[in-house]
């Protein structure tokens, strides 16, 4: 069974809120602390104290910087507007090169800010080393992120799975003024993932992603999705800054990867994702306009159309219609299923999906080209012909139908 970490990021991620999580979860502070130490970094103490968000307790890491601090004060928090000047990456490499840290705590440190530098170099739309970078150069998210690489060692590197991210909505007060949020960078992150990371946005008028916590997850996690079947050993959380009306934490569990766990967690041929399931009951339509409205949902975008035999009041036999939709068809779904149906209402929910991805290839079997949909899942491949295809080839040739698809399985192996 394998030792793992699941990052469960309900209310965000940032690089304070990490360290905090990993401190409540039973880090060695004393021995962090004279790690830290290593780096020749001066001007700062860091508070760990033990507070409550909501009733419910956490631990809160805060970096305070002298007056005679040499780095910039950091906006991770994007609170204030008193930066002096900035670190180029350069210079934060050199300081982590320069110091007695291990070999895995330097070069994950420095992967890390590399992540964070391509996305603000990206947004500011010049190259990584003619940046500034304000935020990632102060002396707090150095702490946070080096920080956060000593608090893995200790743990042996185990690997880390994360939930899907939820973010605020409204406008930050940056350094450049306004921002939206999610914040430009975070954007940046999340627009060049290799694997799709979920962004669920709530009704928070303030930012819960900061471009520091970002960084540590996407370097650290192999997927993002629920929680693995996993024996919890342990359970640690770090306190966010802001008032958000609700608990405001970052919880980090610890445990035992069970055997069997879904292959999501194994590698990424599989994927999470939200969907919306539409759903409304209906008796007095026939056959012909059900069958009629299922093909324009499907033209339309839907994921899947199924109906299902139900009974409604006074014994009447109806149909359970169900459509699964992305998140941007879901209104041009509901209109056409109130203008199509006789329905008068539609329910919707939020629902998850495991999801394999696919591609198309296009396969020549002697008498005509097939497209055949290819997925992929623990390195055996799985091929689909497209019915459509199939069924043009048998009549226009008079073959049998099966016979197509024998010949499609024959050259797809």
């Amino acid at each position: 069974m394998a030792e793992v970490l699941y990052f469960d990021c309900f209310s965000g991620i940032s690089g304070d809120m990490v360290l905090g999580a990993f401190i409540d979860l039973g880090v060695d502070w004393k021995l962090l602390s004279a790690e830290l130490g290593k780096l020749d970094l001066g001007g700062y103490e860091i508070r760990v104290s033990k507070k409550t968000s909501c009733g419910l307790a956490g631990t809160d890491v805060e970096v305070i910087l002298h007056p005679t601090g040499d780095g910039a004060i950091h906006s991770e928090r994007h609170d204030t507007d008193h930066h002096r000047h900035g670190r180029k990456l350069a210079e934060i490499e050199g300081l982590l090169d320069a110091s007695k840290l291990g070999v895995r705590v330097r070069e994950f440190s420095k992967g890390v800010f590399r992540e964070i530098a391509r996305a603000e170099a990206k947004v500011h739309n010049k190259p990584p080393e003619e940046v500034h970078f304000h935020e990632i150069g102060a002396v707090d998210s150095i702490v946070d992120i080096v920080g956060a690489a000593i608090c893995l060692d200790q743990l042996g590197w185990p690997e880390v799975y994360a939930s899907p991210l939820h973010e605020g909505q409204g406008f930050i007060q940056c350094r450049h003024g306004l921002l939206p949020v999610p914040v430009p960078a975070v954007m940046a992150m999340l627009e060049d993932s290799p694997t799709p990371i979920p962004l669920i946005t709530e009704n928070i008028n303030t930012e819960l992603i900061t471009p520091t916590g970002l960084g540590l997850l996407k370097c650290l996690a192999k997927s993002f999705a629920v929680m693995p079947p996993m024996g919890v050993s342990k359970v640690g959380y770090g306190l966010g800054k802001r008032d958000t009306g609700r608990f405001n934490a970052l919880r980090i569990v610890q445990g035992t990867l069970l055997a069997g766990s879904p292959t999501a967690f194994q590698g990424q041929d599989l994927h999470l994702e939200e969907v919306v399931l539409l759903e409304t009951n209906i008796d007095d339509m026939s056959g012909e306009f059900l069958g009629y409205l299922m093909e324009r949902l499907l033209e339309l975008g839907a994921l899947d159309v199924y109906h299902t035999p139900i009974y409604m009041k006074k014994n009447r036999p109806g149909v359970l219609l169900s459509v699964l939709s992305r998140k941007d068809d879901e209104r041009a779904l509901t209109t056409c299923l109130l203008r199509e149906s006789t329905t008068l209402g539609v329910r919707r929910r939020i629902a998850e999906r495991y999801f394999l991805e696919r591609y198309i290839e296009t396969v020549d079997i002697g008498i005509g080209n097939v497209r055949v949909k290819v997925s992929v899942i623990d390195g055996i491949k799985r091929h689909s012909p497209e019915y459509e295809d199939c069924r043009q080839l048998a009549l226009g040739t008079g073959l049998p139908l099966g016979e197509i698809y024998r010949r499609v399985a024959a050259q797809t192996g």
